[in-house]
């Protein structure tokens, strides 16, 4: 394994990488999620398991301060993230469903301006930079405009950026849209691994059902309400389902009757 960059991460807090307790949030009078509860733990790849619609983009809003939840606690690593928002912001690392990559710039110029805003030293983002995006295949790339890419490679770039300041949380909201059976594979690999390994704690949103791995954590979201939490084995056997698509039928259908 490579070992990851110098300078240690910001200190891990005592509570669970990610714990959402009785959140709700409407836009106007719809509401979008209801008493909605997850709990991640360290070296924990979880996912997030929901049709286009059942919230999971405004939940990921709501852990990384783009919407203010006005119900429940979100804490990560203990923090409250409306009390201490810096502390909790510090631990997370994001891929969001949209690139965020500027186009016209290099793959370098992308991950040195992140580092930047960050706050780490040109020299230290360097040895981070050569690390993360070895570890994604990319090193003979640095030098070309992210428009030159093609999506997978934009969605590595995204994942190495997102571990520069070597957060503990990682959010990834449907990384794989739009993308290749290879570079889907490669994403869920290389998360697996950094769980597994490095005992950082992931929450995966798909809409994707062979996206769920069998022997990790599931949290089922449908219209707003987590419907069910827990390891995918349990689902299945609480549920007497052989496969997380019955499941996940069993689920929203007894929902909806």
């Amino acid at each position: 394994m490579t070992a990851r960059a110098t300078d240690a991460p910001v200190a891990a807090q005592s509570g669970s990488p990610l714990a959402v307790a009785g959140v709700s949030h409407a836009f106007g009078g719809r509401e979008v999620l209801h008493e909605v509860n997850l709990t991640i733990e360290r070296g924990q790849r979880m996912t997030l398991l929901g049709l286009n619609g059942a919230g999971k983009t405004t939940l990921f809003s709501l852990i990384t301060r783009l919407y203010d939840h006005r119900s429940g606690s979100i804490r990560i690593f203990g923090f409250e993230i409306k009390e201490r928002p810096s502390e909790a912001l510090a631990r997370i690392g994001a891929v969001f469903q949209q690139s965020t990559l500027d186009l016209d710039l290099s793959v370098a110029q992308n991950l040195f301006y992140h580092a930047a805003l960050h706050g780490i030293p040109r020299r230290t983002a360097a040895e981070r930079i050569a690390v993360e995006i070895a570890r994604v295949g990319l090193s003979d790339r640095l030098k070309d405009k992210v428009r030159q890419l093609s999506g997978g490679q934009r969605r590595r770039v995204e994942i190495a950026r997102a571990l520069l300041h070597q957060p503990q949380l990682l959010l990834l909201d449907e990384p794989t849209v739009g993308l290749d059976i290879a570079s889907r594979q490669f994403l869920l690999d290389h998360v697996r691994k950094l769980c597994r390994d490095e005992g950082l704690a992931a929450l995966w949103a798909t809409h994707l059902i062979d996206e769920v791995d069998a022997e990790g954590q599931v949290v089922v979201l449908h219209r707003g309400r987590v419907l069910a939490h827990g390891a995918v084995a349990d689902v299945l056997r609480e549920t007497r389902s052989t496969s997380m698509r019955g499941a996940f039928d069993a689920l929203t259908q007894e929902k909806a009757a």
